[in-house]
């Protein structure tokens, strides 16, 4: 299905390619948001998505810059790392790696507590360096071989371990999307380093989603809960660790549109969440709108679409998400004086926004 572009999706278009060009600092990093101050870090998930979506719009070289940051990053970790694989058995979770990195590539130094432990980033990047190579018909050299075998070899030792889900919450649980995550890369590693060990765990790791991640015909949130989170989309799309057409996928999306979705068109992250109120996300929105294009839903793909272009500000920002119809109106204040208004612009949210544009044919 191809479908001319409107003026207005043509502007929204080329400035969301500014805005995650304009993000990439010297270094080959993505700042999460230039002008909130409490994100102004590279997260390697934030990260790999947006190089997912330059690729997909022909910047390759600016993709190709964040990977190169992303290896560099990890090469100066080696130590680090080998310290968390030895004691990742053990459950040490102060020795595990961190999740948010300066520009340069030094581990984040703010002061204010903030939980640091997530395995998904690390899971993501794998599988985002082996699109781009896919993408690009490149070859991954030496030094990037290195750096993927560090990062599978820590997925692999830690991947039991519960720790912060996508949103930095719930430490005690083991999370479906960071399960999800860490099998996908863990197979995009086996499949470039040429090594089973890695692809087996990827299959042991993907068995265990439907094991222990399934209730009533649908993948719930975490172990030990019945809810669903909008992040399981990312269990098919892009990660496919389950089919876009298995009924468990289906039941999930089904779940996301009946209990997230606002009736005005823009997904919430989870029921009960309380973040700037627990409004409707960007991001989650563009992602339904993907899973309803693999299935065939043109109209509710658009509708997605067309709601996350309603988002935009006069200068075209797209927000992380809005308080248009907040489950906990009342925790809205507190963030925007805590923190300010919601991140503006947010490249994730760009890249998504991209992605969605790029699935549905609309270039």
């Amino acid at each position: 299905m191809t479908i001319a572009l409107s003026p207005t999706r043509t502007a929204l278009v080329d400035h969301s390619l500014r805005v995650l060009m304009a993000g990439q600092a010297a270094s080959g990093a993505f700042v999460a948001s230039p002008t909130f101050a409490t994100y102004h870090y590279a997260w390697l998930r934030d990260g790999s998505f947006v190089a997912e979506a330059l690729d997909r719009f022909g910047e390759t070289e600016a993709a190709a810059r964040f990977h190169a940051w992303v290896c560099r990053t990890v090469l100066k970790m080696r130590p680090r790392v080998e310290r968390a694989v030895a004691a990742a058995s053990g459950g040490d979770v102060a020795a595990m790696l961190p999740t948010r990195f300066e520009l340069d590539g030094r581990e984040e130094s703010g002061e204010e507590d903030w939980p640091n432990f997530q395995l998904d980033g690390y899971g993501t990047w794998l599988w985002s360096f082996a699109q781009h190579l896919r993408r690009t018909r490149q070859v991954a050299r030496p030094h990037e071989l290195e750096a993927v075998e560090l990062i599978a070899r820590y997925l692999d030792a830690a991947r039991d371990q519960s720790c912060y889900d996508c949103w930095e919450e719930h430490v005690e649980h083991r999370h479906a999307a960071t399960v999800a995550a860490c099998a996908a890369g863990l197979r995009a590693a086996g499949d470039l380093l040429q090594q089973n060990a890695f692809r087996d765990t990827a299959v042991s790791l993907e068995q265990i989603l439907v094991r222990d991640f399934s209730r009533d015909g649908a993948f719930v949130k975490h172990d030990g809960s019945t809810a669903v989170d909008a992040s399981l989309l990312w269990l098919a799309l892009p990660f496919g660790v389950v089919a876009a057409d298995d009924p468990l996928f289906l039941g999930t999306v089904a779940r996301v549109e009946r209990e997230l979705q606002v009736p005005a068109g823009g997904v919430r992250r989870y029921l009960g969440d309380t973040f700037y109120g627990g409004g409707e996300w960007v991001i989650l929105t563009a992602w339904l709108g993907w899973a309803h294009h693999t299935a065939g839903r043109e109209h509710a793909a658009l509708e997605c679409l067309k709601w996350v272009e309603s988002t935009a500000t006069a200068s075209l920002d797209l927000p992380e998400q809005v308080d248009t119809h907040p489950q906990s109106p009342g925790h809205v204040a507190e963030w925007v004086d805590r923190w300010g208004p919601s991140a503006t612009p947010l490249l994730w949210s760009h890249a998504m926004y991209l992605t969605l544009v790029d699935e549905l044919g609309l270039r």
